[in-house]
């Protein structure tokens, strides 16, 4: 199946063609709409999405010999400059795919690397996607290039064959990994110290997390008012920012805005953000975004669920916030909020675009501030004395 979505030949390096192919699960991964809205955050120009089936992916090239004719015939006619596939690439398929198709080839992954190069700001957030890049490369150095299997010689020659091009190239990037990890290393030595003052503080700690796109800055915004950036696309924000909230009658607590999951989240990403996921594994309460209009938004919170389990925060109580309510129908688009089997605030549903249902937000906030405050309040002079002898210790 092939859509077009221009008929003109374009010399753009910027224009692109997108293959999703169904491999029968119905997996969500095979979604050409999520494709098309990561392509269009690169900054990337659609040409052609080309779709089909796929049930016994080709070693060699992943999509089968009449399906990269098929997109070969493509590329000829929209004069495109990229390939994207859905899909994780093998190094050797993408090897073979950019040999036939003489263009450059790139997976879901690449894609993703790319709009998370483009949208870090902070120097933590550039050294962490730089992380991920380079150990996302180092499995592509496998005779990607010709030049890396040249041989540098010694001395005019005559000590013989040395040392690879190839090795060379995974020498410098293993010295470069390991100096990220130590730059890396210092960031989270003074998060830890901002976490432990906190709590000897004994001050609450929210984290916002959930699917990309689903609206965690624009709620950040609206409580904190701060002044985050925001857009609709993937992954518009990179850099966790931390805000202190004051919730009336109960004090301050410490708000956390964190980068946004997606389906099948590259595990170097997980890896390189995992210093900064750490403000989402140590928090008391995370409040947990979702696009209440999508039609994959149960799909969404088992994705980010599944993250959640991968980096210890499966166990951290989780209120689920239905955001965008405004653009759902009148009777279903209403604010409110339930409560669970014990009592608490389980869900909310609101706005926050134009701040509708926030107070129910503020009002969960304020009763798990009350649970834990009363649960400090329990506890012996003896235990109290011994958590803050604890959180003065380095990790």
């Amino acid at each position: 199946m092939l859509d077009l979505t221009t008929s003109n030949t374009a010399d753009n390096v910027n224009t692109c063609v997108l293959v999703s192919l169904d491999s029968g699960n119905c997996s969500y991964l095979e979604n050409p709409e999520e494709l098309q809205q990561l392509a269009t955050s690169d900054g990337l120009i659609i040409l052609a999405v080309i779709k089909g089936k796929c049930t016994r992916p080709n070693p060699s090239t992943y999509a089968g010999s009449g399906k990269v004719s098929e997109i070969a015939l493509v590329l000829k006619q929209t004069g495109a400059s990229l390939v994207i596939f859905n899909h994780n690439l093998s190094p050797a398929q993408q090897r073979n795919l950019e040999q036939y198709l003489q263009c450059r080839v790139i997976d879901r992954t690449s894609l993703i690397l790319d709009i998370f190069a483009q949208r870090a700001k902070s120097h933590e957030g550039k050294l962490q996607v730089e992380l991920a890049q380079l150990e996302h490369l180092a499995t592509r150095l496998v005779r990607g290039w010709t030049h890396l299997e040249r041989q540098k010689g010694g001395i005019g020659g005559l000590r013989g064959p040395g040392e690879t091009q190839l090795e060379t190239d995974r020498r410098l990037l293993g010295k470069r990994v390991k100096l990220l990890k130590e730059k890396l290393a210092k960031f989270q030595s003074q998060r830890n110290l901002q976490r432990r003052t906190r709590q000897r503080a004994h001050v609450m700690s929210v984290s916002i997390i959930g699917y990309t796109n689903a609206g965690k800055s624009t709620l950040f915004n609206c409580l904190t008012r701060a002044s985050a950036y925001t857009a609709n696309k993937f992954f518009a924000t990179l850099d966790a920012t931390t805000r202190k909230l004051f919730i009336q009658g109960h004090g301050p607590l410490v708000i956390s805005d964190t980068v946004g999951f997606i389906h099948e989240l590259p595990h170097t990403l997980i890896a390189a953000f995992r210093a900064t996921l750490e403000e989402t594994v140590q928090a008391n309460i995370l409040l947990h975004v979702v696009d209440a209009g999508s039609p994959n938004r149960e799909e969404q919170i088992e994705e980010v669920n599944k993250v959640l389990k991968e980096i210890g925060a499966d166990a951290i109580p989780q209120i689920l916030v239905l955001n965008k309510i405004d653009l759902l129908n009148v009777s279903s688009g209403t604010s409110g909020y339930q409560r669970n089997e014990y009592g608490r605030i389980s869900q909310v549903r609101l706005s926050a675009k134009n701040g509708e249902g926030l107070e129910f937000i503020r009002m969960a906030l304020a009763e798990t501030i009350e649970q834990g405050t009363s649960q400090w309040c329990r506890m012996s002079p003896e235990i109290k004395d011994k958590i803050n002898r604890c959180t003065t210790i380095s990790h």
